[in-house]
């Protein structure tokens, strides 16, 4: 399906909308006031006092310790000298940027607000400063001195997320886990939903910042008479049982402009579209959103009908390129799948060509697949691509290489090919390619982009219908509905890929913990709002081997959606000491000159401990959280696995600096200047990959 496009022509006038610009818009310059450091989501800081020739003379500044300790994806802002972040259980806080003191703190610390959050909003008149924060299904205005909710916003200071979906969205886990876009007196909010049948619709919406009251909406899912509804079957905007199309890895903004860039992730089931025949816009696009009126521009697919839950992972860039002697406003996207797409961001018109290539057929008898896909042909893509790997391949390093080299010749490995019962090698893996942290780019229009380079395996089996669990206990039966796929019908979960093991957990946890997160959510699990009190609490029951016979009459019958198949498990291609399958390397830092598509470098990215302690050290390894760039010519990055913070010259792509970090830092770091010195600061939570637990903020500068 092609994009639909309108000459941005006839769009300038009336796109200029300045008088929507409120008075005291953030300037890009010593600080860091918006999420990925502006409206452009480039990375990007002017600063020079840290150089090349100096930044093996840093030092920590201070370091905060959080009162929660896990997993922060968070990249802090910056304003005023005051730095604002998020704990590992979704509360805010508020800092003095030079010292690290706290200020004030929000959140309930009673409740299991586990998920993850990226950050913060800000927004100010001059006078009033908001702190826009997401807490589960809440958005929340908090006064930036004090934290406190503004009573005059929504509901005594909070908004649920719920408001504007269509109203079978109304019982759904509905969430967001990344700072919301500025405009004017707009707040424009990401969403994250359940990516199973059950999924809520992904409409975009925008709030009036100041009264929280709903000021547009947009239709991912399109209704009759909208753009793309013959991409989907008939009414599908109000199937309880699909879903997605939703934002969850935020947006950017040309404030100029008045444009919106939105990307999208995929129609939900995310592997299986036997229920939703059709291209399915506007899922896996990359939308142009006239910002004032939710009014769509321009919009580009990039994945048609996914089956391999690529959804586009973080937010596009917005740059300025040079080509054939011109310079072209243009919006870059990195994708899981390792591609960058590159249009003019205006028009929607690709700056390089974008073929649609065949794509397989699906061995599913209900499904169908789309018979092409895009590509672009410039960049060529930043992570290997599973078609053209072969035997040779699999890891040298593996002590049961030969019995993954017998699987790897079971798995599909075609371009696109689809979900199979036989296995289809997913890579670059569903955690990419490019993820949430994004990519970098410099003023001169180099990306820096780091990737994973870790393949998966999606394996599909059939659905067990509701006779063939009749045996089952009502606990035992919404486990197996809802939780085996990542938990594994021995509860023994897939602690390599990211699921821990049920197994025993009365050892560990108390019922009300886990009752909370069954219902809130945690790290990559959704909640499951859906389920009744007495449906929890029998697989609660179940889970602390404590279920009996009798049961309430609400929970022996387990009503869910019903789709005739369903995946084996987020399954990581390993070898038998959880290293991946596939040779090294499992994580490269890219650079790409965006004028010309070319690269500039590409090296590994990360080391693994336990074949570096073995005198291998360039394997590159798994990470998440992105790049900084500085006009001194430094990256910065933290991200991977090892626990190390890294200081790059751009130029080279050379190490001139790295540190050990008290936990791994699974995010993004932000750069700032206060009183004349610069710092530097990320969120050391690690948890992720089997990495220990953390709670600091640590910021480096100079001495």
């Amino acid at each position: 399906m092609k994009r639909f496009y309108i000459p941005g022509i006839l769009l300038i006038g009336s796109l200029l909308t300045t008088a929507w610009l409120r008075t005291d818009e953030p300037k890009p310059g010593t600080e860091w006031t918006e999420y990925l450091g502006g409206p452009d989501r480039n990375h990007y800081s002017p600063l020079t006092q840290i150089t090349p020739g100096n930044v093996k003379n840093l030092k920590v500044a201070w370091s905060y310790s959080a009162p929660d300790t896990g997993q922060m994806q968070v990249n802090p802002i910056i304003v005023d000298g005051v730095l604002y972040g998020v704990t590992s259980a979704v509360r805010a806080f508020a800092l003095e940027a030079a010292t690290g003191k706290q200020l004030w703190l929000f959140g309930d610390p009673e409740k299991n607000f586990a998920s993850t959050s990226r950050g913060v909003a800000y927004w100010s008149d001059g006078n009033d400063k908001r702190v826009l924060h997401t807490i589960g299904s809440n958005l929340y205005a908090l006064d930036a001195k004090t934290g406190k909710p503004i009573p005059s916003f929504g509901d005594n200071g909070k908004v649920d997320l719920h408001t504007g979906l269509p109203a079978i969205a109304k019982d759904k886990f509905v969430i967001s886990n990344t700072p919301g876009t500025i405009f004017g007196d707009l707040i424009i909010m990401p969403l994250r939903l359940s990516e199973g049948a059950d999924a809520a619709p992904g409409d975009l919406r925008a709030f009036n910042v100041r009264t929280g009251k709903l000021v547009w909406s947009f239709h991912t899912i399109p209704h009759p008479g909208e753009v793309g509804y013959e991409t989907w079957p008939k009414d599908a905007y109000e199937n309880k049982y699909l879903g997605g199309a939703n934002n969850w890895a935020g947006m950017s903004i040309d404030r100029k402009r008045g444009i919106l860039y939105v990307p999208t992730g995929s129609a939900a089931f995310d592997f299986y579209g036997g229920n939703r025949h059709g291209s399915n816009l506007f899922a896996n696009c990359l939308l142009a959103i006239d910002a004032k009126t939710g009014k769509r521009i321009w919009h580009y697919q990039l994945f048609h009908h996914d089956l391999w839950d690529r959804d586009l992972p973080a937010p596009p860039n917005l740059i300025t390129l040079r080509q054939n002697g011109k310079a072209i406003d243009a919006v870059a996207q990195v994708t899981k799948s390792g591609y960058v797409f590159v249009f003019n961001r205006v028009t929607g018109q690709p700056l390089f060509p974008i073929s649609e290539v065949p794509a397989p057929a699906s061995e599913l008898p209900t499904e169908k697949a789309w018979p092409t896909q895009p590509l672009p042909s410039r960049p060529a893509p930043f992570a290997r691509q599973a078609y053209t790997l072969t035997e040779k391949d699999v890891s040298p390093y593996a002590e049961n290489r030969d019995t993954l080299v017998a699987r790897f010749r079971q798995y599909h490995k075609e371009r696109f090919a689809a979900p199979s019962k036989a296995g289809t090698l997913i890579l670059p893996g569903f955690d990419g390619g490019a993820e949430w942290g994004g990519s970098a780019v410099d003023p001169g229009g180099i990306m820096y982009v780091n990737s994973n380079e870790m393949a998966w395996v999606l394996t599909m089996v059939d659905t067990p219908k509701q006779d063939e669990l009749a045996h089952l206990s009502p606990g035992e039966k919404l486990y197996t509905v809802n939780c085996i796929a990542c938990h594994g019908a021995d509860r023994k979960g897939n602690a390599r890929s990211g699921y821990p093991s049920l197994v025993n957990i009365e050892t560990r946890r108390d019922k009300a913990f886990v009752t909370q997160t069954i219902s809130n959510g945690k790290g990559m699990m959704p909640g499951f709002t859906t389920l009744s009190a007495d449906e929890k609490q029998a697989l609660v029951a179940f889970l602390f081997g404590e279920e009996k016979k009798e049961v309430t009459a609400s929970a022996k019958t387990v009503k869910q959606p019903y789709v005739p198949y369903r995946i084996t498990g987020y399954n990581k291609f390993l070898d038998s000491k959880g290293l991946p399958a596939i040779g090294p390397p499992w994580g490269t830092l890219n650079a790409i000159n965006l004028n010309t598509g070319e690269y500039l470098w590409k090296i590994p990215f990360g080391e693994e401990k336990s074949l570096k302690d073995k005198g291998i050290s360039t394997t590159g390894s798994e990470n998440y959280g992105g790049p900084v760039v500085t006009a001194s010519g430094l990256l910065f990055i933290a991200a991977t696995k090892d626990g190390m913070f890294r200081a790059f010259d751009k130029k080279s792509g050379k190490v001139i600096w790295e540190t050990e970090l008290p936990a791994a830092g699974f995010a993004t770091p932000s750069t700032y200047q206060v009183n004349g010195k610069q710092y530097v600061v990320i969120a050391c939570g690690g948890t992720k990959l089997g990495t220990k637990k953390g709670n600091q903020y640590v910021a480096f500068a100079l001495p």
